[in-house]
């Protein structure tokens, strides 16, 4: 199990749902680093840094998010582990 790191963009309505506050929680469950925050275009982006399993755990879940949230796309892209992150934070 290497570490990976994926930059996510997630359409939707996933502003307004608490898909960030959400999001952080399961970061921190799952034990990643990175960030997420809002676009004004109404989509929600996320980096993510950490094993593959906790990885494949964070993008199945972004697919569906929190309750009243609903998710119509990811664009998903992996990157090069950088490492930069101490924690995952919400921007």
């Amino acid at each position: 199990m290497g570490i990976k790191r994926y930059h996510l963009l997630i359409s939707g309505r996933v502003q307004g749902v608490s898909y960030r506050m959400s999001a952080w929680e399961k970061a921190q469950q799952l034990n990643l680093t990175g960030w997420v925050r809002n676009l004004s275009d109404g989509r929600v982006e996320m980096m993510i840094e950490g094993n593959t399993a906790s990885l494949d755990q964070m993008i199945d879940w972004a697919g569906h998010g929190p309750r009243f949230a609903d998710v119509t796309h990811i664009d998903i892209t992996e990157q090069n582990h950088t490492g930069e992150f101490a924690d995952f934070d919400i921007q």
